[in-house]
């Protein structure tokens, strides 16, 4: 799921060669979800099956810590796990891209084309990519 948010920035990358603002929301949703999957679902090899949240109080439209029982040196590692999950999620993304190139390239043309394109299409045109010119 990670490697399918940040396939708009591995997209952009690939064939702009730069980054804008365009995949800013998913951004924040895949650091949302690997956040999660450290913090709540335990799903870190290197912090183990446990859960780290805090509690969390909003007051004024403002969330304010009321207990931090871990220490900084976890909240640090925190970070870098949830770091190190969208870094393998964006180069999974760009790799799956950069092999499949045609593939987005016609689906970007049918996108210009009709506005629209759907899972159909997408499906179909990965069973059965399109020449290469």
């Amino acid at each position: 799921q990670l490697a399918m948010i940040m396939g708009g920035r591995a997209a952009e990358h690939l064939v702009f060669n730069r980054f804008t603002t365009g995949a800013s929301d998913d951004l924040k949703k895949a650091t949302e979800i690997a956040r999660k999957m450290v913090c709540q679902w335990g799903m870190s090899e290197k912090l183990g099956p446990l859960t780290y949240s805090e509690e969390r109080n909003a007051y004024l439209g403002r969330d304010m810590l009321q207990h931090k029982w871990f220490s900084n040196a976890t909240v640090k590692m925190i970070d870098k796990e949830v770091r190190s999950l969208l870094n393998e999620s964006y180069q999974r993304a760009f790799s799956l891209l950069e092999t499949n190139r045609q593939v987005l390239d016609y689906l970007a043309e049918q996108l210009i084309e009709s506005e629209t394109i759907d899972g159909n299409l997408v499906r179909e045109t990965l069973k059965k990519p399109p020449a290469v010119n």
